[in-house]
């Protein structure tokens, strides 16, 4: 049995020698498709259904592609897309958890993110981005 196991496990690695594999965008559609079929099942919609599938059938075509450049210009263009959305995702949960000491609130000029310690009163603000001076009660 464990030679068997060996076999399948050379065999495999051969059929996948020069292929692409598994990228952050081959999860994301993996993970897509889960979620539409999941869905799916639970709604009776055969619309998310088929497109958990195609979703499947994309993931399956990217990981077995042999066109290693088009597929991680793929790759580049959705961590390009969605590069910054863990971070922003941090720093609202950051924010969430400081809201009781400090006030978050924009610059009215070029609407950087700025923070005023809370109850400190009204204050002149400079931003420190584009140098706007402007009043902010916290």
């Amino acid at each position: 049995m464990n030679q068997f196991l060996q076999k399948m496990k050379d065999g495999l690695a051969r059929f996948m020698q020069g292929r692409y594999g598994t990228d952050q965008l081959g999860m994301c559609t993996l993970i897509a498709g889960l979620v539409c079929s999941l869905i799916a099942s639970f709604t009776g919609i055969p619309l998310l259904s088929f497109l958990g599938l195609a979703l499947y059938v994309i993931t399956v075509f990217r990981m077995l592609s042999r066109n290693r450049e088009a597929r991680m210009k793929e790759n580049q263009k959705y961590l390009q897309l969605t590069g910054d959305i863990p971070t922003r995702v941090r720093q609202f949960f950051k924010r969430l958890q400081n809201s009781r000491e400090y006030k978050y609130f924009r610059c009215p000029n070029c609407k950087v993110l700025l923070r005023l310690k809370r109850g400190c009163g009204e204050k002149e603000i400079t931003c420190v981005r584009c140098g706007h001076h402007f009043n902010q009660k916290a």
